[in-house]
């Protein structure tokens, strides 16, 4: 049986009992480690599992998945999930590779970023399509993004904005080269994520576009959710590209229009409270 199991977002207790059950019993035990981090290390988690963790990469993920399957149908394989196991795609992908190799599976969910963003008081039905915002670079700054940000917010939906990660990336030298060194780990912060909006909002304006989304639109940034340790702010776009909400990682959302209720939650974490009273901009239900 290859299990897939939800670790949640914050610590090696974090674990359901059911998913900790499982991972005590399993043969081979995988730790899937760059679509998102816990704010402990593998150590951590072994010590508390009492198991062996196998630390699966991008690389081992998607191309190496055979080495993940092999012997799950007369073993048990297990493959933890920071958040919830259907948070990425490429999850699903292991799924199918599993199904037509006649090997069964089981999910053991949990909570994820998906759910958990409903802790600064946004309704998680009032969301629209979440995007994910990239790291640019000098020659590649795509702006697609922003504009699935914009159809949600037209249509009155917030829009969570997962941050990127880059872990284990390699330069184009050392790509071009075959050389496997890699890079720090990088996280994209909330300030960052903002400064890349607001630049974008910078461009469309000079092409003459209707300003659906500007610096004074109420966004909130989220650090660590989960963790004893999270933080979380609101006010406008132009002051989440000032905020400082230390380690990774970070989310954004940017709200649609506002129930009087979630408006009331916001002003909890507000970054400065004239940031509501002022805005012009903000559609109240």
């Amino acid at each position: 049986m290859l299990y897939l199991v939800g670790l949640g977002l914050g610590d090696a207790k974090d674990i359901t009992v059911k998913g900790l059950e499982t991972v005590r019993r399993c043969h081979r035990v995988y730790l899937e480690a760059y679509t998102s981090i816990l704010t402990v290390g593998k150590e951590a988690l072994e010590e508390f599992y009492g198991k062996e963790l196998i630390l699966a990469d991008r690389e081992t993920v998607e191309q190496e998945a055979d080495s993940i399957l092999k012997e799950a149908d007369v073993c048990d394989v297990a493959f933890l999930v920071v958040g919830d196991p259907f948070g990425a795609t490429t999850h699903s992908d292991l799924v199918l590779r599993a199904v037509k190799l006649g090997i069964p599976y089981e999910v053991i969910h949990n909570a994820s970023i998906m759910n958990a963003v409903g802790c600064c008081g946004l309704q998680l039905y009032n969301f629209g399509e979440t995007v994910s915002i990239v790291f640019w670079t000098d020659t590649w700054k795509p702006e697609s993004f922003f504009d699935k940000i914009k159809r949600n917010r037209q249509n009155g939906m917030h829009t969570l904005c997962l941050l990127d990660i880059k872990v284990k990336e390699q330069s184009l030298e050392n790509l071009m080269k075959g050389r496997k060194v890699y890079e720090p780990p990088r996280y994209m912060s909330v300030n960052q994520a903002a400064e890349q909006l607001l630049a974008i909002i910078h461009n469309r304006r000079l092409q003459g576009e209707a300003a659906e989304i500007t610096e004074n639109t109420i966004c909130v940034g989220l650090a660590r959710v989960g963790a004893a340790d999270q933080k979380i702010v609101s006010g406008t776009l132009y002051q989440m590209s000032t905020v400082e909400l230390g380690g990774p990682l970070h989310s954004l959302i940017v709200t649609g229009t506002l129930h009087p209720l979630e408006l009331e939650m916001l002003k909890l974490f507000s970054v400065d409270s004239c940031s509501f009273e002022k805005n012009e901009f903000q559609q109240i239900k």
